[in-house]
C-alpha cells in the first residue's frame, strides 16, 4: 500500500520509483564529489584574496557566481550527453565506466605525484602568480576566474562528470536530474558562497576570520587535495570498476 502511494507521488512529479525514489539515488551518488569539490583549498584562497581587494563584494559575488555558473554548465551538459546510461548494456554506460575507470586512476597519480613533489621543511613556497593579483582584479576576470577554477579544472571537471554520470545512470527523469544537478552545484559551492555570505554578513568583523580561513588553506592546501585526490580517486575508480563488472 505504501508503495502504491508512494510511486503515485513520485511518478506524478516525475521521478520514477522502483521500491524507493530514484531522486534521492541520484542525490547520494552525487554527495562525495560535491564535498571533494568544495573542499579544493585554491578557490577559497581565491575568493577570500577577492574579498579583500577595493571592489571586495562585488568580486567576490562575481567569482561566486563564475564558479556556480561553470559546475552547472559542466553537469548539465554531461547528464544530456550520458542520458542512456541507466541502461548498464548500453554502448554509453560502458564509456561512462571506462571513463571513469581511467579518471579515477588519473586522480590517484595525481595525488600521488602532488606528494611526491610536496615543499619539504625549509623550502620557500610562494604564493601563484594568479593569486597575487587578485587584490586588483576587474569583474570580468573574476567571474572568468570563478568559471575557469570550476569549469574547466581538470580535477573539478573530473569530479563533475563523475556525480553527473552518475545522476544518469541513475534512471531519474522529469524535474529529478535537474533537482540532483542543483544539489550537486549548491553543495560544491560552500565554501565559496559561505566565504562571500560570511564577509557580506560580517563586514569588517569578518576580514580576520577569513584571512585565517585563508592562511589555513594555504599552509595545508598540499594534505587536503591529496587526501581528496586519493580517496576521490578511489571512489570513483572503484564505480567504474563495479559498473563494468555487472
Amino acid at each position: 500500500m505504501l508503495d502504491t502511494v508512494l510511486a503515485a507521488h513520485y511518478g506524478a512529479a516525475g521521478v520514477q520509483w522502483e521500491g524507493r525514489p530514484v531522486l534521492i539515488q541520484a542525490i547520494g551518488a552525487v554527495l562525495p564529489a560535491a564535498l571533494a569539490v568544495a573542499l579544493s583549498p585554491f578557490p577559497v584562497i581565491g575568493v577570500v584574496l577577492l574579498l579583500a581587494g577595493p571592489h571586495g563584494r562585488r568580486n567576490g559575488m562575481l567569482f561566486a557566481l563564475g564558479w556556480v555558473a561553470g559546475l552547472a554548465i559542466v553537469a548539465t551538459l554531461i547528464v544530456m550527453v550520458f542520458g542512456g546510461t541507466d541502461d548498464p548494456d548500453s554502448a554509453s554506460s560502458a564509456i561512462a565506466d571506462w571513463g571513469r575507470v581511467f579518471a579515477g586512476a588519473g586522480l590517484i597519480v595525481l595525488g600521488v605525484r602532488k606528494w611526491w613533489r610536496r615543499p619539504r621543511a625549509g623550502d620557500e613556497v610562494g604564493a601563484p602568480r594568479w593569486m597575487a593579483q587578485l587584490a586588483e582584479a576587474t569583474a570580468g576576470r573574476a567571474v572568468g576566474l570563478g568559471a575557469l577554477l570550476s569549469g574547466a579544472n581538470p580535477k573539478n571537471f573530473v569530479l563533475t562528470a563523475s556525480a553527473a554520470t552518475s545522476v544518469a545512470e541513475a534512471g531519474a527523469h522529469g524535474g529529478a536530474p535537474a533537482v540532483a544537478i542543483v544539489v550537486f552545484v549548491l553543495l560544491g559551492s560552500c565554501t565559496v558562497l559561505g566565504a562571500v555570505i560570511v564577509q557580506l554578513v560580517g563586514g569588517q568583523r569578518a576580514v580576520s576570520f577569513l584571512d585565517s580561513v585563508r592562511q589555513f588553506m594555504v599552509v595545508n592546501s598540499t594534505v587536503i587535495t591529496v587526501i581528496v585526490l586519493l580517496i576521490l580517486g578511489a571512489n570513483v575508480l572503484g564505480d567504474g570498476l563495479t559498473g563494468l563488472g555487472r
